[in-house]
């Protein structure tokens, strides 16, 4: 039929009585609808009365034309509607615009739809806490408040239907929760007739599993798996994920082997589930539904499990997965078993894994007793029961596995235990105990240790020593280049620089020592013998309470996030100490070595501490309280700690509790979401400043929306500096597994009028790019080193620092200016003391641990590395309180590859990198430049001088020619032309900044050489090397390791640190690696008690070797008391010294 120009005729057989005339219109206009549908358009209520006719036969036809009419003027949900009236006839096979919007439109309204349905709350996490403020600063008060206490837990109350971040958002958009009635008029909404007619909603349906059957034969899972999750149809998702593994079972036609496919689809479900989900609830679900299916494969994938076992926190599923592994007492079972057991050390806390411990079976005869610093965490108190065990009780029921079998099949375990099955879980405890991974760190760094001296020099030379700001500074920078070393040689051989610090200074230079030796777990305590309190012996000389809570501090750092004996060490001198100090020490030492053991009885002591209201203690008591209850979001600890922050006065300490209050709901997101807008709404400024730092917490490196838009919010409209600041500097932790989006995100807060934003701004790009040379951050905080704030440039400084950390030319050519600016800065004597502070510290951190350790907030398999955030969040706090910045060094990661064989032991094998050598190489050490001594200023000459100097020689001249004696005539200087420019002023400075030009052009001409050498040398290196176990690995790096080596091959994909390896050759003999740092013995401290010195008078004490009198003098002087007492004199008053100006020194010369 012939194309029609216009639509009249036709249009008019739409009003004719016969069936048949209409059917015949109906036909022509929908074939050629798209050009004439401007005149359909006025008679398109006669298509509507046609299809809802029931006595008219082609109803199903007018519903088709009359969705095209509708999708012409760009009614879409009127044109889905239709189109879903249209039955069979809409054709979702056929290729075009109309069918891809209204497919498009039903998927988005499938979406809808399923979000109507309540959620089921069957796996709400335990714990969740919600603290109703009495009322905002609105007036306003919650629904909750008046029905429920200040603090009260989700398990008892009602959920909100939306988080309450979003709830005073101006934003007004669709929100699938809500009841259609809630969305009326908003964008998104759902049509009235779709809520109303079944028949439409059946339709709906039948059209989307039909799209589902296409995506299914297309072998397209993937889409399939990403619309049930955002419907939350997990249903849908069960069935994607089992009909992927059943189809390619049929295509192998019953092949054994792995089901690729189906992994591949859970481990894109566990991305999603980790990287896209903002919501708890729904992950838990999701992760779930993984476990269920996980578990129901022939031969599953454990590590998967592993993953989403640590995030549901099901200690009793870990430890029975672990015994399954070791009961099939095949070797690379039970190396897979050891493989879980390193990775839930390294994501997991220590409450967990102690549970995990204990849930293992026992030996059946009970071992001795043994306390020693290797062997710690065997043995295990039984845990006070919690309000979230009830749920995790229900949580394994509902996965089939009843508690009664389980304490039965304990019982069958603990005596039906063979030989090498006791082995191997003797040694599973060992490893969850982190003694083992802690031990293989600490090796690594102490043979792979680069630290640069001549960098460490150059600080001690270029700050003066008696003002503490500097001497802190360089006391910080040596702890983060030594840090996990063991190298403190730095101190021993500093002995007088080590003796000018007092107060505080002497306090964070013994805490270096745990920083330094951190992880040293042999030798921990002994190490800190000569600092730790001491009962006093009547003569003996009482050491300096700074340096006794000082070596609090270092014992907590040294055994960080590791529960020993130390705990209880540290516990027990807290206990016993009467000055502010040395319990300001223990607080920080209880918190780092206890975080997140939710240990009640420490939590008590702290509070009895807090009661005395001590300013100087109770910031370090709060932040303690915090760190022990880490993440557990525990209901009376917070309401006890809002309370005391509302009835204290002292600032300090309302801070550490805020702090405190952050740290307990780490990780709780939507749980914390009532606490922070309590908190938001507060009048005081500092407990605002807590509620960004509970936000921040709560919500990190998830990339909340809703956090990210609280945060900016705040960022601009609060009145205090303070806040503003740490909401900018939020945006880090909330993003930090998306740096990329951050530089974006903070550009125009980056050129802020107020300089709080602009650090806090700097600090974000740090926190969130930390080890990534990221060059738009880079871009951004370069001209923030030039910024005229002291403060913004010192944020700035170790910003780039961050980034910087492990970067050498070959990755990111502007890692060698950038370190040259460090130097410049620090040797500047014109700069800021804060400015300077800020170089010294950025030096440290980017050659941390050696130039062997990067800054991670995440682990090495993707998840939340807990103590690193922990670390950094304590770290920003610097700014209030310098001995803060030690918790930096709980962010260091090792970046190596460690292979361990099947019996834990460390085999000497290579594996390979398939780079250049160059590329990942530690950066060139800092040239160390002699200064040259000052030059004497040249006497000035004057013009008669050198009028009378050319007469006589003239006359000289004149002289010898007449006596006829011809000689050869010296080549002297123009003397001439430089007198005459003496004579004139304005030609000397030309002069001189002409040489200037010339050196910063020579300057330029020998970088741009130096890097087209370096370039030119890395073309020519060959591609691919081999690396020894053990050895220096970077992130980066990690892609282009390969296990060429036939006998070690790992049990799973390298990701960095432990790595178990198969033994395909157990027979022959092993080359195993010595272990260095083990046999290193650290010397014996010096005696400070009274009966130790009589004992080295009567000469009953052998003489140490040089490194043991070093040790012992660097003791005496941090020990030394240097104060008598409060307004005390507190050092010595330099000497009077001469000195010159420069218009003397030229004088004399």
């Amino acid at each position: 039929m012939p194309a029609l120009t216009s639509a009249a005729g036709v249009v008019g057989f739409l009003s004719e009585p016969e069936p048949e005339l209409q059917v015949f219109a109906l036909k022509v206009l929908n074939e050629q609808i798209d050009s004439l549908w401007t005149e359909v358009a006025g008679s398109v209520g006669d298509i509507e009365a046609l299809y809802e006719d029931p006595s008219f036969p082609e109803r199903e036809l007018a519903a088709l034309v009359a969705a095209k009419v509708y999708y012409n003027l760009q009614e879409y949900n009127e044109s889905m509607i239709f189109a879903l009236g249209a039955g069979k006839l809409f054709d979702i096979d056929h290729e075009g615009e109309f069918e891809d919007t209204i497919i498009s439109k039903c998927v988005d309204t499938y979406i809808a739809l399923s979000g109507t349905v309540p959620a089921n709350n069957t796996n709400q996490p335990p714990s969740q806490l919600t603290t109703a403020f009495s009322s905002n600063a609105n007036g306003a008060s919650s629904i909750s408040a008046g029905l429920a206490s200040p603090t009260t837990p989700f398990s008892q109350s009602t959920l909100p239907s939306k988080s309450l971040l979003s709830r005073q958002d101006s934003t007004t958009t669709f929100d699938p929760s809500q009841q259609l009635a809630g969305n009326a008029n908003l964008p998104g909404a759902l049509p009235a007739s779709v809520a109303s007619q079944a028949s439409v909603q059946k339709q709906l349906y039948a059209i989307i599993d039909e799209l589902f059957e296409r995506c299914f034969q297309g072998g397209s899972y993937r889409q399939v798996i990403g619309i049930a999750v955002e419907a939350r149809r997990l249903d849908v998702l069960r069935r994607a994920i089992i009909r992927a593994s059943e189809d390619e079972k049929k295509q192998r036609k019953g092949e054994d082997g792995d089901f690729i496919r189906s992994q591949e689809l859970m481990e894109y479900v566990l991305e999603i589930c980790m990287n896209v989900v903002q919501e708890r609830g729904l992950r838990n679900e999701l992760l779930q539904l993984v476990l269920n299916l996980l578990n129901d494969i022939p031969s599953p994938d454990y590590f998967s499990i592993a993953k989403c076992i640590v995030y549901l926190n099901e200690h009793t599923m870990a430890s029975d997965m672990l015994v399954q592994l070791v009961n099939k007492g095949d070797a690379k079972s039970t190396a897979v078993a050891y493989q879980i057991a390193f990775d839930l050390y390294d994501n997991s806390t220590q409450d967990f894994l102690k549970k995990v411990r204990g849930d293992l079976p026992k030996p059946p005869e009970p071992a001795p007793a043994a306390t020693t610093d290797d062997q710690d965490g065997m043995q295990e108190e039984v845990p006070e029961p919690r309000e979230s065990d009830q749920l995790l009780k229900e949580l394994d029921d509902s996965a089939g596995v009843p508690a009664s079998s389980l304490e039965g099949n304990k019982d069958k375990k603990e005596t039906e235990l063979s030989p090498e099955a006791q082995k191997a879980f003797d040694s599973i405890r060992t490893i969850l105990s982190g003694t083992k991974t802690i031990e293989l760190d600490l090796e690594f760094l102490f043979r792979s240790n680069r630290a640069d001296m001549a960098v460490l020099n150059k600080i001690r030379d270029s700050v003066e020593a008696r003002n503490s700001i500097y001497h802190t500074a360089v006391t910080l920078a040596t702890a983060f280049m030594h840090a996990g070393t063991t190298n403190d040689s730095f101190f021993r051989q500093n002995l007088e620089w080590l003796g000018k610090a007092v107060n505080w200074s002497k306090f964070t230079a013994t805490a270096a020592l745990g920083v330094i030796h951190r992880g040293n777990l042999g030798q921990g305590q002994k190490l800190l013998e000569p600092y730790l309190p001491k009962d006093q012996i009547a003569g003996a000389n009482p050491s300096s309470a700074y340096s006794q809570g000082g070596s609090l501090y270092a014992l907590g750092l040294i055994y960080a996030n590791h529960e020993t004996f130390a705990l209880d060490l540290i516990r027990e001198h807290f206990k016993k100490a009467t000055e502010e100090v040395v319990q300001h020490g223990g607080a920080l030492g209880l918190g780092v070595a206890g975080m997140a053991t939710g240990d009640e009885s420490i939590y008590e002591d702290l509070k009895s501490v807090l009661w005395t209201d001590s300013a100087l203690n109770g910031e370090a008591v709060g932040i303690a309280m915090g760190l022990i209850m880490l993440g557990t979001g525990d209901i009376r600890a917070l309401e006890y700690m809002i309370q005391y922050a509302h009835d204290t006065q002292h600032e300090k300490i309302v801070r550490g509790l805020a702090l405190g209050m952050a740290l307990i709901m780490y990780g709780r997101q939507e749980g914390a979401d009532e606490l922070v807008n309590g908190l938001l709404d507060d009048p005081d400024p500092i407990l605002r400043y807590g509620g960004i730092q509970t936000l921040a917490l709560a919500y990190c490196g998830t990339g909340s929306n809703k956090a990210v838009r609280k945060l900016l919010h705040v960022a601009v409209s609060d009145v205090s500096d303070d806040v503003r600041r740490i909401a900018v500097m939020s945006l880090g932790f909330i993003l930090f597994r998306k740096p990329s989006s951050v530089p974006r995100m903070v550009e125009l807060l980056s050129e802020s009028y107020n300089p709080h934003v602009r650090y806090g701004a700097a600090m974000a790009l740090g926190i969130s790019c930390a080890g990534t040379g990221l060059d738009e951050a880079i871009d951004l905080l370069e001209p923030m080193i030039k910024d005229p704030t002291d403060f913004v440039r010192q944020g700035a400084l170790i910003s780039l620092s961050m980034i910087m950390i492990q970067q050498n030319e070959a990755m990111n050519p502007k890692v060698g200016t950038i370190r040259k600016t460090l130097m410049k800065a620090i040797s500047d004597r014109h700069e800021d003391a804060m400015t300077k502070f800020g170089s010294a510290i950025a030096l440290g951190i980017i050659d941390a641990g050696g130039r062997n350790c990067t800054i991670s907030l995440q682990t090495q398999t993707g998840n939340l590395n807990m103590s690193g955030i922990v670390g950094m969040a304590v770290f920003t706090q610097y700014w209030y309180w310098f001995p803060l910045t030690h918790f930096l060094s709980l962010s260091f990661a090792p970046t190596a590859i460690v292979g361990l064989d099947q019996d834990l032991e460390v085999p000497s094998f290579k594996f390979h990198s398939a780079t250049r050598p160059s590329l990942f190489d530690y950066p060139p050490e800092q040239e160390t430049k002699q200064e040259d001594a000052p030059k004497k200023v040249e006497t000035a000459v004057l013009s008669t001088t050198a009028q009378a100097k050319r007469r006589a020689q003239r006359k000289e001249k004149q002289q010898r020619r007449e006596s006829m004696d011809i000689d050869q005539t010296p080549t002297t200087p123009k003397t001439v032309n430089l007198d005459d420019k003496m004579e004139t002023d304005e030609p000397a400075p030309k002069a001189e900044e002409g040489q200037e030009s010339e050196k910063v052009d020579g300057e330029k001409k020998d970088g741009d050489a130096q890097r087209e050498s370096a370039k030119k040398r890395m073309e020519k290196e060959k591609v691919g090397y081999q690396l020894e176990n053990m050895s220096r690995v970077l992130p980066a790096q990690r892609k282009f390791i390969s296990f060429p080596d036939g006998r070690y091959q790992p049990v799973k994909k390298p990701t960095g640190g432990v790595i178990l390896l198969t033994d395909s050759t157990p027979s022959e003999a092993k080359s195993l690696m010595e272990l260095k740092a083990k046999k290193t013995v650290k010397p014996a401290a010096a005696p400070v008690t009274l009966q130790d010195r009589v004992s080295e008078a009567l000469g009953q004490q052998e003489a140490s070797d040089r490194d043991a009198q070093g040790a012992a003098e660097a003791a005496g002087v941090l020990t030394a008391v240097d104060e008598d007492g409060e307004g005390g004199e507190e050092a010595e008053v330099p000497r009077e010294f001469d000195y010159f100006t420069d218009e003397e020194g030229g004088n004399e010369g």
